[in-house]
């Protein structure tokens, strides 16, 4: 592994935490202040879109560098949550319906978001394009 893929993936993980800030966050906010807590996909599901733009925007311009057509990466990666958000809304209701801390599912859910994502990103999204957008 060279330099440069090091950086990638500090770069990756920095824009993450922030992604991982707006999604607990919102979440919280959600379950606590709105107490939308009897519903975890739907709070899940709303603070997991927010997070997914955030992540996006930055990860293509800072950490991939891809000039890639924004449309068709934002499909590709719309296209990972079509699988991923399903599954996991599926698998946390679960989680939380048999009495693990909604908390508790949604770290692991966004530990498993963040590892996921950045190999389909790496791999699919923006292979062949990276470091093609010129400053």
């Amino acid at each position: 592994m060279n330099n440069k893929s090091i950086w990638q993936m500090v770069k990756f993980t920095l824009f993450s935490i922030s992604a991982g800030v707006i999604q607990a966050g919102s979440f919280t906010i959600l379950n606590e202040i709105f107490k939308i807590n009897d519903e975890y996909g739907f709070t899940y599901f709303i603070s997991l879109a927010l997070s997914i733009l955030w992540n996006f925007t930055f990860n293509r311009k800072y950490t991939f560098k891809s000039a890639t057509n924004v449309p068709i990466a934002m499909a590709k990666v719309f296209g990972f949550y079509v699988v991923f958000t399903p599954l996991s809304i599926w698998l946390g209701e679960l989680a939380v319906s048999s009495g693990i801390n909604e908390y508790i599912v949604l770290g692991v859910t966004m530990l498993s978001n963040f590892i996921l994502e950045f190999l389909f990103c790496k791999f699919i999204v923006y292979r062949g394009s990276e470091n093609s957008l010129e400053k």
